[in-house]
């Protein structure tokens, strides 16, 4: 009886990254970062709600930035405001992941299924 209780606890996961050169390029903290610099127009100011180091979201930016075509995040005297392709990358992103978590779902109840 042990096994069944179990078995239907069973289920599918996994975190979901975009890669970009076989290297981990946007997440959901990279994401997040993006969109708290949309709303602040503040590296500094996303960082602090994300309660991270100005450092550790500088260096995410300055990576995310290097990896890409073009720029994601721009900064001038008067703050930092996301370009269209970061606002492209992020509604890809989030379609994507919408996707995995179906999928996952899907596989999960078909781990359920199979179940003795």
């Amino acid at each position: 009886m042990a096994t069944l209780s179990k078995a239907a606890q069973l289920k599918a996961d996994g975190r979901f990254w975009l890669t970009l050169d076989g290297r981990n390029f946007l997440g959901r903290g990279r994401v997040e970062l993006l969109q708290r610099i949309r709303e602040t127009g503040s590296i500094s100011k996303a960082a602090k709600a994300m309660k991270m180091s100005y450092k550790a979201a500088w260096d995410a930016v300055d990576a995310m930035n290097a990896a890409w075509q073009s720029p994601l995040v721009e900064s001038g005297p008067s703050g930092s405001r996301l370009t269209e392709e970061a606002e492209r990358l992020i509604a890809a992103f989030h379609k994507a992941e919408a996707r995995h978590a179906a999928f996952l779902e899907k596989l999960s109840d078909s781990l359920s299924a199979a179940a003795p």
